[in-house]
């Protein structure tokens, strides 16, 4: 009976759609994260009888045809990149960034990965680098005797050294932007990769269109709305539910049609 697999299709699409509302909800509070959102589509249809079935006089063609869907089929995990809240933290080398826009970093394997996440620090070196590690690229070193740090809203950043009355710029912090930013590769660790789907990265100084600001003491929280994901939670349940109800029913009938042929 088809009814059973066109069933199974909408069962294992909800069951994909739940894991993806748990990954939403595990990180509501990750530093930066874009929840993400499942999105399906109808499977191929099974002509029953064509719409360009000649009538019965023959002098046209049926107005509508009968095409049997076939069931359901995910087509992608969206990620929804809309701007987090921003909390203070008044740590002066915590960043976010308002707006568009992806700070970076030099990754293990030495290329350039992307993120969101401004939870900066500085190495044993006085290298400022990311809550793993990670370099800023351009790197910037905060000298031995800094006794403050100012980040400005346009990434330049100065430093005021032990015994000194000014503040010195060390380096500049560069955003990149992508046309598709939805197309860029989750590399877990809050860092993404370029693809052909993201295109290439547009670098540019924060401020600069389309590029966000900069603002020194804050992070950007998760965008997931607990409430929300609760809600599409309970919308898939239910879906997943009236599918299972689809194959007990087909189970039922076909229990019907084997007693009936005895």
């Amino acid at each position: 009976m088809r009814v059973l697999s066109i069933a199974a299709t909408g069962m294992s699409a909800q069951q994909l759609n739940v894991e993806v509302i748990a990954h939403n909800i595990a990180n509501s509070n990750t530093t930066g994260f874009k929840r993400s959102r499942a999105e399906f589509s109808d499977l191929l249809y099974q002509i029953e009888r064509s719409s360009s079935t000649p009538t019965v006089d023959g002098g046209s063609v049926v107005p509508e045809g009968a095409e049997l869907g076939l069931g359901a089929r995910l087509t992608s995990i969206r990620s929804i990149n809309i701007q987090g809240p921003i909390s203070n933290t008044g740590n002066q080398l915590d960043v976010a960034i308002n707006g568009e826009g992806y700070f970076q970093v030099r990754n293990l394997d030495g290329n350039i990965a992307y993120t969101r996440a401004g939870t900066f620090n500085t190495d044993a070196a006085g290298q400022i680098v990311n809550s793993d590690g990670l370099p800023l690229d351009p790197p910037i070193t905060v000298p031995t005797d800094t006794v403050g740090i100012t980040i400005s809203k346009t990434g330049e950043v100065f430093v005021r050294t032990a015994g000194g009355s000014t503040e010195t710029s060390i380096g500049q912090i560069s955003l990149a932007g992508f046309a598709n930013p939805a197309g860029l590769h989750a590399l877990g660790g809050n860092l993404f990769q370029v693809t052909e789907a993201s295109g290439p990265a547009t670098t540019a100084n924060p401020g600069t269109s389309p590029l966000g600001v900069l603002e020194q003491g804050f992070l950007e929280e998760s965008n997931v709305d607990p409430v929300q994901e609760i809600t599409e939670l309970i919308s898939a349940q239910r879906a997943y539910e009236l599918n299972s109800k689809v194959i007990q029913a087909a189970d039922e009938m076909a229990g019907i049609v084997s007693k009936g042929l005895r």
